[in-house]
């Protein structure tokens, strides 16, 4: 998850401002929190309230109703919750109205809103298809498009398989046969990505970048070199890296800085979850 809120907070000085190099400065007084964040924090906040109301795992069949059930409550609640407090970080129109809705109802969205707030899913599911699973309920409360869907699940996927040691050509091959042609490299599509707030032209390029990455900054790097949505591209492309090769220390005790104390609250709650998991 840490490694999603890293992009974000470095994406958000680059989306209406695009730089395409990997040269910069990781962390300046203009870099922020978005919505990317306050969301990822809100789904991880649901999956520790679910747990702790069902203690029972799910099976791996990831076919556990009450727990999806429960789950997708849970979603709602802490999106709208935790989304409320923070009203001027980035939502979209769409999903602003949602946010402040009294009956929040999911409106066939494909954005990438979809795939930026998933990472916490990847890190807690047991199998692939529980994976898949809990992201569709998770996703399904707001982006309900056949594509939202979809670029949820492949970054899910992703997630999932970095985490438990896949090597990239693995990932590679999952994603080009299951969800998206990957078949592009960064230096070919850098001048001429534009912005795009869609699942389908965000998640791609967000899985490539790091597939082409060395290292944890350089996927994070690479990612904001692409230009477009900068801040969601990145988070997502964060989310997978922090799964494949861990955050290193000093970038993620330099992204804490920027958390309130609500959110570092909810994340330390995250970490202590997790610790406690494995």
């Amino acid at each position: 998850m840490i490694g999603a809120i890293i992009g974000d907070i470095v994406g958000s000085r680059f989306e209406f401002n695009n730089h395409r190099s990997k040269d910069f400065e990781l962390f300046t007084d203009e870099c922020e929190i978005t919505d990317d964040s306050i969301m990822t924090i809100a789904v991880a906040k649901a999956i520790m309230e679910t747990e702790k109301k069902i203690k029972t795992l799910i099976n791996e069949c990831g076919n556990n109703y009450e727990y999806n059930k429960l789950l997708e409550s849970m979603t709602i609640k802490y999106m709208q919750e935790i989304g409320r407090k923070y009203p001027y970080c980035g939502y979209g129109g769409m999903f602003r109205r949602w946010v402040f809705s009294d009956n929040p109802k999911p409106y066939n969205s494909f954005g990438n809103g979809a795939a930026m707030r998933i990472s916490p899913v990847g890190i807690i599911a047991n199998t692939e298809h529980e994976a898949c699973e809990l992201s569709k309920t998770v996703t399904s409360t707001t982006h309900n498009h056949v594509e939202g869907i979809k670029g949820a699940e492949a970054t899910v996927v992703s997630i999932y398989m970095a985490k438990n040691g896949a090597t990239k050509e693995e990932i590679r091959q999952k994603i080009n046969e299951n969800y998206y042609n990957l078949n592009f490299t960064i230096d070919e599509i850098r001048d001429i990505y534009k912005f795009n707030e869609t699942c389908q032209e965000t998640v791609p390029q967000a899985i490539v970048a790091f597939l082409e990455s060395t290292s944890f900054e350089d996927a994070i790097r690479t990612a904001i070199s692409v230009g477009g949505d900068s801040d969601t591209l990145a988070a997502i492309t964060g989310s997978i890296a922090g799964a494949y090769y861990g955050a290193p220390d000093d970038i993620k005790e330099k992204a804490l800085t920027y958390f309130n104390t609500e959110i570092r609250s909810i994340y330390d709650e995250w970490c202590q979850f997790i610790e406690n998991e494995d």
